[in-house]
């Protein structure tokens, strides 16, 4: 018969004693997965999932500490689409008012009394934040005209708050219909004042035109009818000078007078450089010197002509350098009365005309 084999050894056995290097191999195994247990113990529990398992390391591996894997998210795109998420602050500002619950009538009533009676800061405060989704309501009725909404919620609280402080309880109207026009009033000012660098409703026809201007064009061209500057201004019951005005306002953007507009030999030109002067050209100016000099030189031409009062009267009223005397002044010094200094006035302008025109015809011949 064969020999039998020996039994093999079970997987379950226990092993066999360690010798005295293996111990100490063991010892510090140990040591190892002390240093292991401390370091899981130091991670946080939210960070953790309770029902991970421990990766298992490998039989071969024994220098490396059998450590526990800790997921940060269970989904990693859906963590990575949270910390790039973009804060919407017109989205935080409504549920922040959304805190203030609103009033009952009677409550509306009684408080909006008793601040106009005693002006207490703290009725005034509840009443304007308990209408503050009505502020958010009408500012998004102009979100097409200014992009930045909490630019126009900022501006309409202002108006609330106007609205609050100006609110008579007694007149039977309810506080959110008086405060309305408050909230839209300071909200138009508003997008005037900044829909532009440049301000382009200062007055009431041009504020109207502003907001009413595209509408009316667009009523027009539904119903088939060609919008002139002239039927505009009569549907508006503005000037038709300001409608033209206002159209080209509204048609032209913003330019720079420094931005560069050409170039000349190397050398950017500004347009300002290129824009007409709103003064008078150089021959307007030299003409009218010209024609100064000449008038003066007619005058000292024809006062060469004069003498005794007539001179006087020249010098010292019609061509007086200074202050010219009265007529009172001039009869008191020839000793005559007020009317005769008056006809000696009249005589001698009527002799310098007809002295300047015959000088000047002659002038204009040559």
């Amino acid at each position: 018969m064969p020999a039998k084999r020996p039994p093999k050894k079970s997987k379950t056995s226990p092993p066999p004693p360690p010798s005295p290097a293996e111990g100490e191999e063991n010892e510090e195994r140990s040591e190892d997965d002390e240093t292991t247990e401390v370091v899981a113990e130091v991670v946080p529990d939210i960070m953790a999932d309770e029902d991970e398992p421990a990766v298992e390391e490998d039989e071969d591996d024994e220098d490396k500490p059998r450590r526990k894997v800790v997921p940060y998210a269970e989904d990693e795109e859906a963590t990575k689409s949270a910390a790039l998420s973009r804060f919407d602050p017109m989205q935080a500002y409504q549920r922040e008012v959304q805190r203030h619950p609103l009033l009952l009538p009677e409550e509306e009533l009684s408080l909006a009394t008793k601040y106009y009676e005693t002006g207490d800061v703290r009725a005034a405060h509840k009443l304007v934040t308990s209408n503050l989704r009505l502020v958010v309501k009408i500012a998004y009725e102009y979100r097409r005209a200014y992009k930045n909404i909490m630019d126009l919620v900022q501006e309409g609280n202002v108006g609330l708050m106007q609205a609050v402080k100006k609110y008579d309880p007694t007149r039977g109207v309810k506080l959110s219909s008086y405060a309305a026009w408050w909230i839209r009033a300071y909200i138009l000012r508003y997008i005037l004042n900044n829909w532009r660098m440049v301000k382009l409703g200062t007055t009431q026809a041009q504020r109207k035109l502003f907001f009413n201007l595209n509408k009316e064009k667009q009523k027009l061209l539904a119903m088939g009818i060609d919008p002139s500057p002239k039927l505009i201004a009569e549907r508006l019951n503005v000037e038709e000078k300001e409608v033209m005005d206002m159209d080209v306002r509204l048609g032209a953007s913003e330019a720079s007078l420094d931005a560069p507009v050409g170039d000349t030999d190397g050398k950017l030109t500004p347009r300002v450089d290129l824009m007409a002067g709103t003064g008078e050209g150089a021959d307007i100016l030299l003409a009218e010197a010209e024609i100064s000099s000449m008038l003066k030189g007619k005058l000292r031409t024809f006062r060469e002509t004069l003498k005794g009062k007539d001179l006087e009267i020249f010098d010292l009223r019609l061509a007086a350098q200074d202050e010219p005397l009265t007529l009172q002044e001039l009869g008191d010094k020839f000793g005559v009365s007020r009317e005769r200094v008056r006809q000696l006035e009249a005589r001698l302008v009527g002799k310098l005309r007809i002295h300047l025109r015959e000088e000047l015809e002659e002038a204009a011949r040559s």
